[in-house]
């Protein structure tokens, strides 16, 4: 088993008393894909995070964006970048930018003034679940105004990252072939939530199809989310097919902190990639673990 070093590009922090979250705080549901998000409703900072992940040991981190605040969507990254200072994580910032408005370019540059800017994440998961929803428009990645901030990111020299559910798949293939100089990288193994025959099936010929597009890389990342009682078997195939369409240097493990704690904890899931890819040269682990997202969040 794999036993080298390890990036996570993937994890959130947060700090409640920001006001920030109204997602854990004052508009909390019930209920969201991955469950009851009452236990995540606690201040998350890098001593919780180097506490969970202390058995994985990562020698850098990216941090995604989880703030809800779009009155000044700069004030994450400028708290994180504090972090940075103190603790020495996170190591590269995906912030967020409202791609729909008129000051979008305004708010790119101000993101880009911080040293430790990768990229933006503006979620598109719409589904037809409202206790899945993240989303209110399934049309998102469609709409022109949207579309002319999110051309934007090629200007800045930045990726996006993509939250979406599998059937909106084709809208990220005729995203990603439109705007080909955009590096996208997709979260969560694109969200299997429907995991009945048809879901399934919808989700392969999504992933199969979009791995066409050579600017799409992959995390793999909090499957557990859509499955809350799984198995390294329930895991291996979703891993393997996504690993043989998108090839071993378009995907990368991530943990998702602290949601995945909430069903298995990252020891659990990284034991469990570290298993199914055994068989896989020493290089190719390498890659999935360190290097792939060393080299698409620019970490060197």
């Amino acid at each position: 088993m794999y036993q080298g070093d390890i990036i996570d590009p993937h994890h959130h922090l947060w700090d409640l008393s920001t006001g920030w979250y109204s997602w854990l705080t004052t508009e909390r549901p019930k209920e969201m894909v991955f469950g009851d998000p009452a236990p995540l409703a606690r201040d998350y900072l890098p001593p919780d995070y180097r506490a969970d992940m202390a058995g994985v040991d990562p020698v850098k981190t990216v941090h995604i964006q989880a703030s809800g605040n779009r009155d000044d969507p700069v004030a994450e990254t400028r708290w994180l970048a504090a972090l940075n200072k103190e603790y020495g994580m996170p190591n590269g910032i995906v912030a967020s930018a409202p791609l729909d408005q008129p000051n979008a370019e305004e708010v790119l540059a101000a993101q880009c003034e911080h040293a430790l800017m990768r990229g933006i994440r503006s979620i598109v998961s719409w589904h037809s679940n409202p206790v899945f929803n993240f989303n209110e428009r399934d049309d998102l990645m469609r709409d022109d105004a949207w579309r002319t901030g999110y051309a934007l990111l090629g200007k800045y020299s930045l990726s996006f990252d993509m939250m979406l559910f599998p059937s909106q798949l084709g809208d990220a293939l005729d995203l990603a072939r439109a705007y080909p100089d955009i590096q996208i990288i997709l979260n969560h193994t694109g969200s299997p939530a429907d995991r009945d025959e048809a879901g399934m099936a919808r989700w392969r010929a999504g992933m199969a199809a979009l791995s066409a597009a050579p600017n799409v890389a992959v995390k793999i990342s909090d499957l557990c989310a859509y499955d809350h009682d799984w198995t390294v078997a329930s895991f291996r195939p979703i891993i393997l097919d996504t690993i043989e369409w998108f090839g071993v240097a378009r995907c990368m493990f991530a943990s998702d902190l602290p949601v995945v704690a909430l069903h298995g904890g990252a020891d659990k899931i990284y034991a469990a990639f570290k298993e199914i890819v055994t068989a896989f040269s020493a290089d190719e682990q390498r890659a999935l673990f360190h290097n792939n997202a060393a080299k698409f969040y620019r970490l060197d």
